[in-house]
């Protein structure tokens, strides 16, 4: 936990580790780019991690074991790729260039080269967000096992606020997936609704004025209501003399004692009028329990 607080404080072992091989690396002249949770973390989602990763060429990685290995870092086993910051233990992941993120098998994005597409942050470099929403996209569209590469789009779209424009900036092979992710970013409006019931406004009249007056005032009530921008539902029913209407202002909800949606029940099954009458908004019907259609 003491780690963790450091890390979202930029300090601790991972942050350390980072600066210090990114450092090397760019000591000896070596272009690299910080990918991962670490680059998430630069550019807008702030997740917890224990490695640093980074993009190289594969040349380049060669070099970077010759120049390194026995100075301060170690391979995890023999003949692995990665290395291992023998002071802080944390391990640095390498992404090589031309490689395939998620399941390893050619399609239209590979991992590019880090000169191409990094951009400084603090004097580190790190992978700019197009191409990091690139590969993680198609991370986690190819690779069932890399499911949070998807997770962390998600976040990143809903900490950021990325329009949907944004779509356009990338590669089309992963715009449907970014696109489908976006619509579920966004946040849904909670509706609130009233059931207007014609029957009741001349249910108990006993003569002309009365039911003009009661007319007139329903009249006067629904312009207020289309004023304050309550909607007509197309969806909510007419066949038995009622509609449905809505909005998502809270105050205007308040305003026509309009209520939540997911309070009201079901409808009937078996179309069996509802025991009593609905309350009255004003002079009109509101919510109706017993014969709201749920979507």
């Amino acid at each position: 936990m003491m780690e963790s607080d450091a890390f979202f404080q930029e300090k601790g072992k991972v942050h350390e580790t980072l600066r210090r091989v990114t450092q090397r690396l760019t000591a000896l002249g070596i272009p690299h780019a910080v990918v991962g949770g670490l680059a998430l973390f630069q550019h807008g989602f702030r997740r917890f991690t224990e490695d640093v990763d980074l993009l190289v060429t594969a040349p380049d990685l060669k070099k970077i074991h010759a120049e390194l290995e026995g100075r301060g870092y170690l391979p995890p086993f023999q003949g692995s790729k990665q290395l291992r910051d023998t002071e802080t233990k944390v391990k640095v992941e390498f992404l090589t260039t031309g490689q395939y993120p998620g399941d390893g098998k050619k399609k239209p994005i590979a991992f590019p080269d880090p000169a191409q597409v990094a951009e400084n942050i603090g004097g580190i470099p790190y992978v700019r967000l197009t191409t990091l929403i690139e590969l993680k996209l198609v991370s986690g569209m190819t690779s069932p096992d890399r499911m949070k590469d998807l997770t962390d789009v998600l976040e990143l779209i809903k900490l950021t606020n990325l329009p949907d424009s944004y779509v356009e900036q990338l590669h089309p092979f992963v715009r449907e997936k970014f696109s489908e992710l976006w619509q579920i970013a966004q946040p849904k409006s909670k509706r609130y609704m009233t059931i207007w019931r014609n029957k009741f406004l001349t249910l108990h009249v006993n003569s002309f004025d009365e039911m003009i007056e009661s007319l007139s005032g329903a009249v006067e009530t629904l312009k207020a209501m289309q004023a304050d921008g309550v909607m007509f539902d197309p969806d909510g029913g007419t066949a038995d003399d009622y509609v449905c209407l809505y909005t998502s202002d809270p105050i205007v909800a308040r305003k026509y004692d309009m209520h939540d949606e997911a309070d009201f029940m079901d409808q009937e099954e078996d179309g069996d009028e509802p025991e009593t009458s609905p309350p009255i908004v004003g002079v009109q019907a509101s919510a109706a329990a017993s014969r709201f259609p749920r979507k």
